[in-house]
């Protein structure tokens, strides 16, 4: 399976401002100016991180007189999703061995007698 641009979308979900961008558009298109009253920072700072989740593919942007206008682009998060749905198998895999193995020493240890404990060695004196 082929992973496009996955550094660039860790690298844009990475920051919590540009995560709460996406959040905000779930529902739909917003304006820049849209987005930006819901952070407390300025405009251009708002339209810094609106760029860098379009460089990575998670938001387009399109242009509607003077008004930039942004919506989700779903294609990169899939991907990415795509590519952790791996390791979660992985993870979970590992995690049920470790759980088997777990219990058969549980078992084990229930089962066996203690071993019987050892008596001090006398020291010898002189």
């Amino acid at each position: 399976m082929v992973y496009h641009n996955l550094d660039a979308t860790f690298a844009a979900l990475a920051d919590p401002t540009r995560r709460a961008i996406l959040s905000h558009l779930i529902p739909g298109e917003l304006s820049v100016s849209e987005l930006a009253a819901n952070f407390p920072m300025t405009l251009p700072a708002v339209r810094k991180h609106v760029r860098t989740l379009e460089r990575a593919g998670l938001v387009h942007v399109r242009q509607e007189g003077r008004v930039r206008r942004a919506r989700l682009s779903p294609a990169p998060m899939r991907h990415a999703i795509s590519w952790m749905e791996r390791y979660r198998a992985f993870w979970e895999f590992q995690f049920d061995q470790l759980e088997t193995f777990l219990a058969d020493q549980a078992r084990q240890g229930s089962t066996s007698k203690r071993a019987p404990k050892r008596r001090a060695r006398r020291r010898a004196t002189s």
